[in-house]
């Protein structure tokens, strides 16, 4: 019997962790039940080797913006540079973008710059906006609410492992949020309640591999056949079987990403 489909909404298949694998890492997805994957370009120079991976691979969407502890170092993007790329037709998402002021809080102030171009990008091409969010809940939160009142945007907070602050203001702008392996440690389990509180009709799952592997892969390289272990964790969190969980996230991914065929 074939594993349910789960998408994994985050990945960085460009890293250089799975350089000369990636038909054996997305073979061994398929199997796994991870039917989908988005690549996450980081940096908009890497956006040709992240577009060339989305392009050799039927089942891999990217998606592309400027890291925030990028955001000092790298050329700030603009509107129509992200708007631009995302004309391509597996371009499905703005980012990711957001606020990391746990190594570079120095850089805030270009850090909330670039999200708010992201924002505009994610407004102008209907596409949802990816976030990364650090030690800057109060920040975070602000922002995504001012830009909202500004014009409505689609949005999933990646990796979520914020505050239940930050996952409720999220949620209340109609927001996503998205499970990543730190759901599924031993000691986040007050993480889990976030999630348990959630809507679940709100609800994705992701990897961030090459980082954050779930048990039992904790320590090593993370890869997107593994979502299937967080998905499986999450179907406990919702007290439902794995196979109902699986389904109920493929229609919150399809309602979000619209651009990927459903």
């Amino acid at each position: 019997m074939s594993e349910p489909e789960i998408t994994d909404s985050h990945c960085h298949l460009d890293f250089p962790d799975f350089e000369g694998e990636l038909d054996a890492i997305v073979a061994r997805a398929t199997e796994a039940g991870v039917t989908r994957m988005v690549t996450i370009c980081t940096k908009l120079r890497a956006e040709p080797s992240v577009r060339a991976i989305a392009e050799a691979y039927d089942n891999v969407y990217y998606a592309c913006g400027t890291h925030p502890m990028s955001a000092a170092s790298e050329p700030m993007a603009s509107v129509d540079d992200l708007v631009s790329i995302a004309q391509h037709p597996k371009m499905v998402g703005i980012g990711e973008t957001g606020l990391d002021y746990h190594y570079t809080a120095d850089s805030a102030g270009q850090q909330q710059e670039s999200l708010r171009i992201h924002i505009e990008a994610a407004r102008q091409t209907a596409l949802p906006l990816i976030i990364h969010a650090r030690a800057a809940d109060e920040d975070m939160a602000r922002i995504l609410s001012e830009e909202y009142a500004n014009g409505v945007y689609t949005c999933v907070m990646h990796c979520f492992s914020s505050s239940a602050e930050l996952a409720k203001a999220a949620l209340d702008l109609g927001f996503y949020l998205s499970m990543s392996g730190i759901t599924a440690f031993p000691k986040s389990q007050e993480l889990r309640d976030i999630f348990a509180a959630a809507p679940m009709d709100r609800i994705l799952v992701e990897t961030d591999a090459p980082y954050l592997a779930p048990p039992p892969h904790r320590g090593k390289r993370n890869e997107p056949a593994y979502t299937a272990h967080t998905a499986r964790v999450g179907a406990e969190v919702f007290g439902m079987d794995y196979a109902t969980f699986a389904a109920q996230t493929q229609k919150n991914f399809a309602r979000l990403f619209t651009k990927v065929p459903s």
